[in-house]
């Protein structure tokens, strides 16, 4: 049965609002160890689950069902219904984003997303004043779920980061090493900057939006931020994040934020001191002892399973959660994947996961 959770009065923007906080993720953001670690999935509501295939068969294109809330919350809590997981995250997509600035956006079944390539015309032209407008539906999603959810889960909201929410963007679909975006950033870096500003803009005020509807925690992904050197990772992933967390908190200052800047290696350390996170996701290749040595003693982390290994099972996946495990539960740590479920993954396996993870 669901219960009510314990509630603080804190003050976002003009106003004064209750900000709940009982879910064990929120709670080990906020500090707390546990020797058993909270554990939910990235891309936990998806392809690889029939209850999804079967809804998705009636909801028409992809961007209808994200913008339905009656879909994608129930796509929201399946995963909850079925392993018991300690958060949801909100069913959604990265590119609601450009969407919501008046981009045209689609998803081409079996080829993923597809938008009209940006020039600086088109930067010029983007319309952050319709985001609450075009993506209330997503807000009532959170409402939705949030109300239906157990007191003792967490409810996590997500944007994509601005520099790969750029990427796709500017080549209008994903590319093997985001060259388009990168030679855009090098030959054009302020009409690229004018891009990034505004995607800052409007992801701060998505993350905001969402924190109202009732998320607990957001997430930011910046799927392609490996892709970058040094100088550029500065610029174009740690200084938009680091703007967007002050964005965020100055409007809700309790909140809790994790970042996940997928195959960002040694420049993790940066990423962490620079940009104010609550958390930090890291992929599988990230070494267990450099988490825990260089990273975990100032920030909670997150990851990092390799979802090949969740999708081959067995003693191989049971050795290497006994290694993230082992290396990383002495201090603050949220057991996830270093990448998103694969829809190929057998059911069984996530079971597996869970009951390790769990100790049962």
């Amino acid at each position: 049965m669901k219960q009510n959770r314990e509630t603080q009065s804190i003050k976002r923007g003009s106003g004064e609002i209750a900000i709940q906080a009982s879910g064990r993720v929120e709670r080990v953001l906020a500090g707390e160890h546990f020797g058993t670690p909270p554990l939910w999935l990235m891309r936990q509501a998806g392809r690889y689950l029939p209850e999804y295939r079967a809804l998705r068969e009636k909801a028409g294109s992809f961007l209808d069902l994200c913008f339905n809330p009656v879909l994608a919350a129930t796509v929201t809590l399946q995963p909850i219904e079925r392993f018991d997981f300690d958060a949801a995250i909100l069913f959604s997509d990265i590119l609601v984003i450009p969407h919501a600035l008046g981009r045209k956006v689609a998803f081409v079944e079996g080829e993923g997303p597809r938008l009209d390539p940006i020039d600086a015309a088109g930067i010029a032209g983007l319309d952050e004043g319709k985001i609450g407008e075009r993506l209330q539906p997503v807000f009532e999603t959170v409402a939705m779920v949030r109300d239906k959810l157990a007191s003792d889960k967490t409810l996590i909201g997500f944007c994509g980061a601005p520099w790969t929410v750029a990427t796709y963007m500017v080549a209008g679909r994903g590319t093997p090493d985001q060259a388009p975006a990168r030679l855009m950033a090098a030959r054009d870096s302020e009409i690229f900057q004018s891009l990034i500003d505004r995607l800052v803009v409007a992801s701060a005020d998505y993350l905001i939006r969402q924190f109202r509807a009732g998320a607990d925690v957001v997430q930011v992904f910046d799927s392609w931020s490996g892709v970058l050197g040094e100088a550029a990772f500065e610029r174009w992933c740690i200084a938009p994040m680091a703007a967007i967390v002050q964005a965020v908190r100055a409007e809700v200052p309790d909140a809790k934020i994790i970042g996940f800047p997928k195959g960002a290696g040694l420049m993790l350390e940066r990423y962490v001191a620079e940009t104010g996170v609550d958390g930090v996701g890291i992929d599988w290749t990230v070494p267990l002892d450099f988490a825990r040595d260089r990273l975990q003693g100032h920030v909670t982390v997150q990851g990092n399973l390799d979802p090949l290994l969740l999708l081959t099972g067995g003693k191989a996946m049971d050795e290497a959660i006994d290694r993230i495990l082992a290396g990383l539960s002495g201090g603050r740590f949220i057991f996830n994947l270093g990448h998103g479920i694969r829809p190929e993954t057998p059911i069984a396996h996530v079971e597996r996961l869970v009951r390790r993870v769990r100790g049962g």
